[in-house]
């Protein structure tokens, strides 16, 4: 297991003064423990002029300037702003107290052990415990998958295997993979002329000249993550090469060469990425398989024994983020002010809270992210410039007027789920 330990660079001690203001819920709950899943902060795009997508179009990638899948200058930034935001939401809802550095008791942050969670990791503390030396735990070598982050086959049966396809298949669409390509066609087209492949290597080389046909197969194999070849697979990475573009502060006038003429455009090529991970991760079957260590890890964090932090942080990645509200069948939401359903540096917040007339025990689930301009703009996030919320619903965990669920079903409910 490693450590990573980073001292705060926003100051050099560690009281922080805040002011006050009314919490959530005020004083008719007390908010006992929190647990966040976050995807990682803004990264490189996996396009680069060497990268296999430079067969697809006869144009160059531009170059970053931190490697391909690496979190950027800019996401460190903006992480920071989340943590110095969470710091006030901590303070004032009396979890933590604003006048001295957590401990490990107090704050437990793990990642998934590549750059750009353990980085997210440590951004997140410096801008929420300035000052504070507390340790990034991630438990593999860098550049190598944690086993809880890694949303891997296990099963090398031939019937998971079966209902595994047909899940994906039966997720996508009525008439599976292909009907999603049909109603996609509109988009890939789009995309195909964004890109000028009929001038790609594909096309002259390898005389791969319709996008829209590039060969389609569901890949599921033991030891590795669900897999799609085709337009789906190659339209993601390239509308995740100009979503990246446009978080970085890129004029929309510069990205993907020019040829966006508009920010509907822009959101049409974002929906295939969309479609990538609900299809692929979201799938029923394989998302209780593959986001069966997370689940588990998380209902057992919300335990009455003690040992567990009053603040957890987990950072992964939004293929987990996927599965695991597959999984826990979190009702269909919608986030304002945002092109993905599973943003960049998004954080879902797992907050059990006690009913204090009633001594019940109570979960509530929330989406805190940033807006796609509080991302472009590099947005501070404080109290008065808050990240936005959406409150989540479980289908079999009902939530009352304000957004509570039964404790006691969360952890039935979580437990079932990795049966």
């Amino acid at each position: 297991m490693k450590k990573i330990v980073l001292k705060g660079i926003f100051g050099l001690a560690c009281i922080v003064s805040f002011s006050t203001y009314a919490a959530d819920n005020h004083d008719d709950y007390t908010l006992e423990q929190v647990v966040v899943f976050s995807r990682h902060g803004l990264r490189a795009p996996l396009a680069s002029p060497t990268s296999t997508l430079g067969k697809i179009t006869p144009n160059q990638w531009p170059q970053w300037d931190t490697p391909a899948s690496y979190l950027t200058t800019r996401g460190g930034a903006l992480e920071s702003y989340f943590g110095h935001y969470f710091s006030q939401w901590l303070a004032d809802n009396k979890l933590l107290t604003a006048d001295n550095c957590p401990n490990e008791k107090d704050v437990y942050i793990y990642t998934n052990s590549l750059q750009r969670t353990i980085a997210t990791g440590q951004f997140f503390i410096v801008g929420a415990f300035p000052g504070c030396i507390l340790p990034i735990v991630h438990k593999e070598k860098l550049g190598q998958m944690d086993p809880l982050f890694s949303p891997v086959i296990r099963d090398d049966s031939v019937e998971f295997k079966q209902a595994a396809i047909a899940s994906i298949n039966q997720n996508a669409d009525v008439n599976g993979i292909t009907g999603l390509n049909k109603k996609l066609n509109n988009a890939y087209q789009n995309m195909a002329k964004i890109i000028d492949y009929q001038k790609s290597t594909n096309c002259i080389t390898d005389k791969q000249c319709d996008f829209i046909d590039l060969p389609t197969e569901l890949i599921i194999e033991k030891g590795k993550e669900p897999g799609i070849t085709g337009p789906l697979r190659t339209g993601t990475s390239i509308a995740d090469a100009f979503i990246l573009q446009y978080y970085e502060g890129t004029p929309l006038k510069k990205i993907a060469w020019g040829k966006i003429k508009d920010e509907q455009q822009l959101k049409q090529l974002v929906a295939i990425k969309e479609h990538y991970n609900t299809v692929l991760f979201g799938s029923p079957t394989v998302a209780k398989h593959v986001s069966a260590n997370l689940v588990n890890y998380i209902n057992h964090a919300f335990t009455d024994n003690g040992d567990t932090a009053k603040f957890t942080l987990l950072v992964g990645h939004d293929s987990n983020v996927a599965s695991l509200f597959s999984a826990m069948q979190i009702q269909s939401y919608n986030l304002p002010n945002q092109f993905e359903t599973t943003p960049i540096g998004g954080k879902v917040v797992f907050e059990k809270w006690r009913d204090n007339r009633s001594g019940e025990n109570l979960m509530k689930i929330e989406y805190f992210y940033q807006s796609t301009e509080q991302i472009r703009n590099l947005s501070p996030l404080n109290r008065n410039n808050p990240p936005q919320k959406v409150t989540l619903t479980m289908t079999n965990c009902p939530t009352n007027a304000k957004g509570f669920c039964s404790f006691s079903t969360f952890k039935q409910i979580m437990g079932d789920i990795t049966k």
